[in-house]
């Protein structure tokens, strides 16, 4: 584990705790700040996100009673219609973030391009302008993830990822024009946020189901956090999450088979009938919910997939808001993620909303899919 700067990050020490309340975040997040002094802007960011998480779990568990099932009518930039729930998480994790002023850009599923944020204060302080106002963090979000199940009351979640700002990056060399188009002031956003997940100071989820999860790395292990609803906190429920090397369960759309590629479809097959290197067979458990996936494979072990095939020849999940901010937890459970090919935490975006293959869980498996890429190609 480590941060940017190259100082390792420490995880936070608890030497006693309160039997009634437990560990919350608020005081999670407060030692680890402690150990980690250069961490301090990131506890009112950390705030916010489990502000919005509660905010999102009361909008969810009221949808169908709200009318706020069903489709929005809109379209977002990759083609698929908004849910009025997707549009209204947006906005919450927009207004949340903005509001810690720390924040530099926010970039967005729901956005078709990054958003710099201003973080003037108001002149009534009367405080001199300085560098701060520029915001020290850029956050990448999926509001809502999985929110087509919402409907069916099947679990849905918010993925996030934490950038610090770095006025040192550079635009990849074949970045696409078309990113910028009319909007020759946002260079500076896009240089901010499309980097690789190597560079993440923090990434996590929050899992929407029978209670709401808040699951999340500061690049010192995987912390797990369950929202206790008569403190309005969460609480540390699943300290230092690690995923075993191997587990005995994959979760993968087996209904496109035969769209997926050749390694794919043997490495699947092989977990199915036992004849992979383990000697294990595996059984199938799929959600269709990629937070919902993703926390069991964290819980369990085992392996989740969302490989390229016909029809979504880069894969379907999105690099910068769903596959880097996963692979920067699973990495920090101990696991591996990879597109079969490469390490995904090493892809470096050159499209805000770039899609890439995923394969991600316990280091054996993902290993030998690895293997089967480079014997079949």
């Amino acid at each position: 584990s480590g941060s940017k700067r190259g100082k390792p990050v420490r995880g936070p020490v608890f030497t006693e705790k309160c039997e009634r309340v437990g560990i919350t975040l608020t005081r999670f997040m407060n030692e680890m700040v402690r150990a980690n002094p250069e961490l301090a802007e990131l506890e009112s960011v950390f705030a916010s996100i489990q502000t919005a998480g509660k905010a999102i779990t009361k909008l969810v568990q009221r949808a169908p009673i709200d009318g706020m099932l069903g489709k929005q009518g809109a379209v977002n930039v990759q083609g698929e219609e908004q849910k009025k729930l997707d549009v209204i998480t947006n906005d919450l994790l927009k207004k949340v973030l903005k509001y810690t002023g720390r924040m530099g850009v926010i970039a967005s599923e729901e956005e078709t391009h990054p958003v710099p944020i201003d973080n003037r204060s108001h002149e009534s302080y009367g405080l001199e302008p300085h560098e701060e106002e520029e915001g020290k963090y850029v956050t990448v979000f999926d509001p809502l993830d999985g929110s087509s199940n919402v409907d069916a009351g099947i679990p849905v979640g918010t993925i996030f990822g934490i950038f610090e700002r770095d006025e040192d990056c550079h635009l990849p060399e074949n970045f696409f024009p078309t990113e910028t188009k009319g909007l020759p002031a946002d260079q500076d956003c896009l240089r901010m946020t499309l980097r690789s997940g190597k560079s993440l100071v923090a990434a996590g989820y929050v899992l929407y189901s029978s209670s709401t999860y808040f699951v999340f790395t500061l690049g010192a292990g995987v912390n797990g956090f369950t929202l206790d609803n008569s403190l309005g906190e969460f609480v540390l429920t699943h300290p230092h999450i690690q995923i075993p090397p191997r587990g005995h369960i994959y979760s993968i759309n087996g209904a496109n088979r035969r769209t997926w590629d050749k390694p794919m479809q043997v490495y699947i097959d092989s977990l199915a009938d036992g004849t992979n290197r383990a000697g294990t067979e595996y059984t199938s458990r799929y959600i269709g919910s990629m937070v919902g996936d993703v926390h069991r494979t964290l819980m369990y072990g085992g392996v989740f997939a969302y490989p390229a095939d016909s029809k979504n020849p880069k894969g379907k999940l999105r690099l910068l808001y769903e596959a880097a901010p996963m692979s920067f937890l699973i990495e920090q459970a101990g696991g591996r993620s990879s597109t079969g090919v490469v390490r995904i935490m090493d892809i470096q975006p050159k499209n805000v909303h770039q899609r890439v293959p995923c394969i991600m869980g316990g280091v054996d498996e993902v290993e030998e899919l690895e293997d089967w890429y480079r014997r079949l190609g």
